[in-house]
């Protein structure tokens, strides 16, 4: 595998990512931020944090296996999320719970968490882009 994830000592333990990766592969993967949008672009989960999380997962998840990858190789995620809050926390992580059931992976990889003013389009929540590194 080209990207180990690591908790090192000295530094929290956070349930929902690990603090660094080491990438040892030869080819990045650098996928762009993925909206809520299904296969014939339209979104999912209007108005609906957890909903639109799990859609970009998923479509994370999509354009890795598009060039061979998964969540495995991830090195690195990164979250917007308009109008953050932390009252918002429960969501976001319903909706990665629900993505990492239907891709049977643990998408713990480090990430950045940023709120936004806004998206692309107007009733999208969320978007996530993925650093990714293979052999």
């Amino acid at each position: 595998m080209a990207v180990s994830l690591v908790n090192p000592g000295g530094l929290p333990e956070i349930d929902a990512y690990r603090q660094v990766s080491v990438a040892s592969g030869s080819r990045l993967v650098f996928v762009a931020g993925q909206v809520a949008w299904d296969a014939d672009g339209v979104t999912v989960g209007e108005g609906d944090l957890a909903a639109q999380v799990e859609q970009c997962y998923l479509n994370v998840g999509t354009a890795l296996a598009g060039v061979g990858a998964s969540f495995d190789d991830v090195a690195k995620l990164t979250v917007f999320v308009v109008d953050w809050t932390p009252e918002k926390m429960p969501l976001l992580m319903e909706g990665i719970a629900r993505a990492a059931a239907k891709l049977e992976v643990t998408p713990v990889p480090p990430a950045t968490l940023l709120g936004v003013a806004a998206l692309d389009v107007p009733e999208h929540l969320v978007e996530i882009e993925a650093t990714a590194m293979l052999d």
